[in-house]
């Protein structure tokens, strides 16, 4: 049996929690991996404790050690430099799907302000120096119940060493994340077919959330514009109906399994002009130039550099710029917008990142253009992790073949 603890620390009859099973062999593999990683990490910034706080809106550090998704407004995860992690969430719900998935066994909901649970296991531990992931986010009355628990101890940010930890994905991540693939390909294949004029932008969305869901997808992050030149940016969809010649262009992102995947493509409605085929032979030789310099070691920066640089050869260096779009594309994993594909990130990107490489900006010769793939760092290069062919898409040339 897996224990869901009261407030107080102490086992609750009615908060027994029948285990979901024990993780398998490759899943406890997984676990011991990323603890030991985080340990390591923790070791060499002399930490005693790592708290990992999960806000509403970033959830991944939580999910990261827990493998087990949250919903609350405030979750985290207590982990020592040495023994067992205590989870808490505000939530009962989600405290109940940590303990189930059996990753973490010692599942408390916590109660704020007082956290007793929380502030106990503090005591019990007695840590010198205190790390916290995402501590930059903590809400005051959190930050002031560590301090109360902690009067003798150092809290500082352990922000970027989780975000460093994350970056480097195993095996077992890669193998989620390309099913987070197939669903990117067919929530594409879904955008596509349903595009005519006279539709309006929200229907599209409504059409590949519906597909997305249907297959299994936790959520997806998209945005999505339609028109002519004058298009300089994505937004949330409205009520702009479709016409003939527009250039429909999305960032659709799916999550799976925890895991975030994002394609970026742009379709027509209709035959594409002429300033949309050159747009589009632009933004593919960009990304072309990005995925041909990815190796093991690469930085952010020199994959944003050799995207750039096309821009700049064919003279619209201006509009990789703070003006328009400086961002070449960005990390994906846990969290969908991990670290920036950006000039002057100096982030080095190991085997095992996954990344998107998407140079996507406004130019003149068709407005905003979207177009990008994820690729996985391997030991020879770059792997793109969707199949669907990257082209001009046109509804004229869908429905004739």
């Amino acid at each position: 049996m897996t224990r869901l603890l009261d407030n107080g620390g102490t086992a609750s009859p009615a908060g027994v929690v029948p285990a979901g099973g024990p993780p398998s062999a490759e899943d406890r593999a997984e676990r011991d991996r990323r603890y030991g990683l985080i340990r390591a990490a923790m070791a060499e910034q002399g930490l005693d404790a790592l708290v990992a706080f999960a806000p509403g809106w970033r959830r991944e550090n939580v999910r990261y050690l827990t493998d087990a998704p949250v919903r609350g407004s405030v979750a985290l995860v207590l982990l020592p430099a040495d023994g067992e992690p205590t989870a808490f969430s505000v939530r009962r719900a989600d405290a109940a799907a940590i303990a189930a998935g059996g990753w973490v066994t010692d599942v408390g909901v916590l109660e704020l302000p007082a956290a007793a649970g929380l502030t106990s296991r503090l005591a019990d531990l007695a840590p010198q120096r205190v790390g916290v992931a995402h501590n930059e986010l903590l809400p005051v009355v959190l930050a002031e119940t560590l301090r109360g628990a902690l009067p003798n101890a150092e809290i500082v940010s352990a922000t970027a060493l989780m975000d460093d930890v994350r970056l480097t994905k195993s095996a077992w991540e890669i193998a989620r994340m390309r099913r987070s693939a197939t669903v990117c390909e067919a929530g594409w294949r879904a955008f596509v077919d349903v595009l005519e004029p006279g539709l309006p932008e929200y229907r599209i969305v409504a059409e590949v959330e519906s597909e997305l869901k249907r297959l299994g997808a936790e959520d997806n992050f998209m945005l999505i514009a339609s028109g002519g030149d004058e298009v300089r940016g994505m937004t949330p969809p409205g009520r702009r109906l479709l016409e003939d010649g527009d250039m429909v262009r999305t960032e659709l992102t799916p999550q799976m399994d925890g895991y975030w995947l994002q394609i970026c493509r742009s379709a027509v409605v209709g035959e594409p002009s002429d300033g949309q085929r050159r747009s589009f032979d632009l933004f593919n030789e960009a990304v072309d130039a990005g995925v041909s310099v990815v190796r093991p070691g690469v930085t952010a920066h020199e994959v944003a550099v050799a995207q750039n640089d096309v821009f700049r050869r064919h003279g619209y260096g201006e509009y990789c710029t703070s003006q328009y779009t400086r961002v070449r594309g960005h990390g994906h994993g846990l969290h969908l917008d991990e670290t920036p594909i950006i000039e002057g990130n100096e982030t080095v990107l190991p085997e095992g990142a996954v990344f998107i490489i998407h140079p996507n900006t406004f130019t003149p010769l068709a407005g905003y253009h979207v177009l990008g793939d994820p690729v996985v760092v391997t030991k020879t290069g770059a792997e793109i992790l969707i199949g669907t062919e990257r082209k001009l898409f046109s509804t004229s040339e869908e429905r004739a073949s």
